[in-house]
C-alpha cells in the first residue's frame, strides 16, 4: 500500500478502515468512515480496542490513504472519524493527509496531547474528547492535561465523554463539572460496559447523572449504543 519512494517517517500504521454507525455521544446514529490508527499514549483499564502495531495493520502515506478512502461512498457518510489508539500521535501525518480528505473530520481523542491538536486544528470539525477518571481508567492526574487540551479546542465544536463505574468519586464529579463549566463543554456520561451490558445498574447510572446535574446543567447519560447493537 505504501509508495516505496516515500520515507518511512511519512507513513503511518492503520489498524483498520471501515464504515459503521457512530455509537457514542451526541452524534450516535450517524454513519461514518472510521480510520483506526495504531498505538496510544495511555493504557486504560477498560480499553477493549485492538490498536497495537505489532500485527495486522496496513501502512499508508498521506496520498495513498487519500486514495484509499475514495473506495468508499463518501456521499452517504456524515464524516470521517479519526480514532485509535490515539490519532494525534500521528499529527505530522495528519497535516498532510487531512487537506486531501474532502469530508467533515471527526476527531476521537483521549484529550491529553494539547500541542499536537494545535498542529491539526485547522482541519478538524468536531472533537469527541475523553475525560479520563482514575477510578475507571486507572490513568492518574489526567485533568491537568485535559485543561490545556480543551483550552486549545476553543473555536471547534467539542464535547467530552466520561466513562464511569461504581468507583466514581465526589471529587471526580466536582473536577469534571468545573472543567466543563470552564470551557462550556457538553458532558456525555457513559457507563462502563461488560460486553453488551452496563457494568452498573440503571438506577446507579441515573443517580450519577443527577449528581452531575446538581453541579453542571449540560450533562447527558448516553450509553455506548454500538455495544448494545453489536457494531464495530
Amino acid at each position: 500500500m505504501t509508495d516505496k519512494k516515500v520515507r518511512n517517517d511519512e507513513t503511518v500504521k492503520i489498524k483498520e478502515i471501515f464504515t459503521s454507525i457512530q455509537g457514542e455521544g451526541p452524534y450516535a446514529g450517524v454513519k461514518q468512515l472510521f480510520i483506526r490508527f495504531c498505538n496510544c499514549n495511555l493504557k486504560c483499564n477498560y480499553c477493549d480496542t485492538e490498536f497495537s502495531s505489532e500485527s495486522d495493520y496496513e501502512e499508508f502515506c498521506p496520498s495513498s490513504l487519500a486514495e484509499k478512502i475514495k473506495e468508499f461512498d463518501l456521499k452517504t457518510l456524515h464524516s470521517i472519524s479519526l480514532t485509535g489508539g490515539e490519532p494525534l500521535l500521528q499529527a505530522d501525518f495528519l497535516k498532510k493527509f487531512l487537506p486531501q480528505a474532502s469530508k467533515k473530520i471527526y476527531l476521537e481523542t483521549n484529550a491529553t496531547l494539547a500541542d499536537k491538536l494545535l498542529e491539526v486544528k485547522p482541519f478538524i470539525d468536531i472533537v469527541s474528547a475523553d475525560i479520563k477518571l482514575e477510578s475507571a481508567s486507572g490513568v492518574p492526574n489526567s485533568i491537568k492535561f485535559h485543561e490545556k487540551f480543551f483550552q486549545n479546542c476553543r473555536g471547534l465544536e467539542t464535547f467530552a465523554k466520561i466513562i464511569f463505574d461504581e468507583n466514581i468519586t465526589d471529587c471526580e464529579i466536582e473536577s469534571c463539572a468545573k472543567l466543563a463549566g470552564q470551557f462550556n463543554l457538553p458532558l456525555i456520561l457513559q457507563p462502563k460496559m461488560n460486553g453488551d451490558k452496563m457494568s452498573i445498574t440503571l438506577d446507579f447510572a441515573v443517580e450519577i447523572l443527577d449528581r452531575f446535574l446538581a453541579k453542571y446543567p449540560n450533562v447527558r447519560l448516553i450509553p455506548q449504543i454500538h455495544k448494545f447493537m453489536g457494531l464495530r
